[in-house]
């Protein structure tokens, strides 16, 4: 992945700024900015998850969410149980959203086009309304959890120490995804993205590496629901719909398809511009939505791709 150097500065001022938040945030008493700020993150490592599959290649899902939700419960009901293990839980995110990516992925990957989005779609769905059903969980009405455990002395009741940690989930996230995208694995992805009749006929089994990409975004997007749940302390099914599944898409495209930083900046468009239009109107959506329809129709990478460079070939 080649970047230009204004973009390569954008992104060192940015990590920098993501740094030293918390301590400006905590000499002005504004600790909803950690917050928020933290929700961004989370959100732009479940955008990056969807991104693999979906930019470079070509899968569109609209049950991502589910992963999301799959990770946050794993929390809340280990949680539940008086179980805390910080570590615990997060492998059971991974594990629980990565086995269920298995199954929806052999089901979901036999079709394609409009067959394999609505699958995703009613697959996904009816783990939503399983949720739902929990009533031991709290059903619809969802479930108050404590914070996880991880290190003597690294209390995840403290905003920062949280926020650093989801500070650095995201930058792990990104790495992987990074030798992920310029792996021998990433480059068959995508040349079945671009064409794969091609692909299957060199001799690629294109099922295997479809599926594999399909379970390490679900891995991923687990590892945000996990963080989410801490973050928010509440587990809700509402983790899980498919509209949630709409928003990370709408993140991804805002942001810049099949690019990998750009999940990251969609996510944190979208989300800062609903808080701060949200202030004005409860309907920012009306707003919103022609905004988006612009900017699909004429910036083919998103806002990534209005940065300067994007004409080379960076991502």
């Amino acid at each position: 992945m080649k970047l230009n150097r204004l973009k390569i500065w954008i992104l060192i001022a940015t990590g920098g700024l993501l740094l030293v938040v918390p301590p400006l945030a905590l000499v002005f008493d504004e600790p909803f900015y950690l917050t928020l700020l933290g929700r961004v993150m989370i959100f732009a490592i479940a955008a990056l998850s969807l991104d693999l599959i979906l930019g470079f290649g070509g899968m569109i899902s609209l049950g991502h969410a589910a992963y999301l939700g799959l990770g946050a419960y794993a929390v809340g009901i280990l949680s539940f149980h008086g179980v805390d293990n910080g570590w615990l839980q997060l492998a059971i995110a991974i594990a629980g959203s990565a086995f269920v990516a298995v199954i929806i992925g052999a089901i979901c990957l036999r079709t394609s086009g409009i067959y394999f989005i609505m699958i995703t779609l009613a697959v996904t769905q009816l783990l939503f309304f399983l949720g739902i059903s929990l009533e031991t969980y709290g059903g619809d009405d969802g479930l108050p959890l404590d914070r996880s455990v991880f290190l003597d002395g690294f209390d995840l009741g403290n905003e920062v120490n949280l926020y650093y940690l989801i500070l650095a989930f995201l930058a792990i996230m990104t790495y992987l995804s990074w030798r992920l995208i310029n792996s021998h694995f990433g480059m068959v992805i995508r040349g079945v993205h671009e064409n794969e009749m091609r692909m299957r006929a060199i001799g690629f089994p294109v099922f295997r590496y479809k599926l594999a990409a399909f379970v390490i975004a679900g891995a991923m997007c687990g590892v945000a629901g996990f963080l989410l749940a801490n973050l928010t302390e509440f587990v809700t099914p509402e983790f899980m719909h498919w509209f949630r599944s709409g928003e990370i898409m709408v993140m991804v495209l805002v942001g810049g398809m099949g690019t990998l930083f750009g999940p990251l900046l969609g996510a944190a468009a979208f989300l800062l511009f609903e808080e701060v239009i949200s202030g004005w109107t409860e309907h920012w959506m009306v707003i919103f939505g022609p905004l988006l329809v612009i900017l699909v129709l004429f910036a083919k990478k998103g806002l990534w791709g209005f940065l300067p460079g994007s004409a080379e070939h960076d991502d």
